[in-house]
């Protein structure tokens, strides 16, 4: 059994997954910083000096100044400008992966299409237009 799991793990499709995920994880954390770091606040600045991270609604009956005053208090709230920043976050993830794979998809050269078929009762192999096996002369459906 450990012969086994070792040869599962040594396989290319799992060590290659291993990489894309820690690789992955490494990328999300830089889009994080560009997008709460650089992106988000000169956007606050057009719209008036918002700090998007800081936005929430209060649900308790307290007023609080801050955000940071109602978390340390635990009064309940809803985080909306943090879930704006995840949300633009997995918008430019979902795009960078996009490009990414239409890029590879470019990269890749195009299948001809199939010229030959396989006779089903001989199995030779015979032009796709044919409608008579060559070899065994039968009657073939038409492609």
């Amino acid at each position: 059994m450990l012969k086994e799991f070792k040869d599962f793990i040594m396989r290319g499709n799992v060590l290659d997954l291993a990489i894309a995920v820690i690789v992955g994880g490494a990328f999300g954390k830089i889009v994080t910083s560009l997008v709460s770091d650089v992106i988000m606040p000169p956007i606050g600045l057009v719209l008036g000096q918002v700090d998007f991270s800081r936005l929430y609604i209060n649900l308790s009956s307290t007023p609080y100044a801050s955000l940071a005053e109602a978390e340390k208090a635990g009064a309940p709230t809803i985080n909306y400008g943090v879930f704006l920043n995840a949300v633009i976050d997995f918008l430019i993830v979902a795009f960078l992966v996009f490009l990414l794979v239409r890029a590879v998809n470019r990269m890749r050269k195009p299948q001809p299409a199939p010229t030959t078929k396989e006779c089903p009762y001989c199995l030779s192999t015979i032009p796709i237009k044919a409608t008579r096996c060559a070899h065994c002369t039968s009657e073939l459906k038409a492609a």
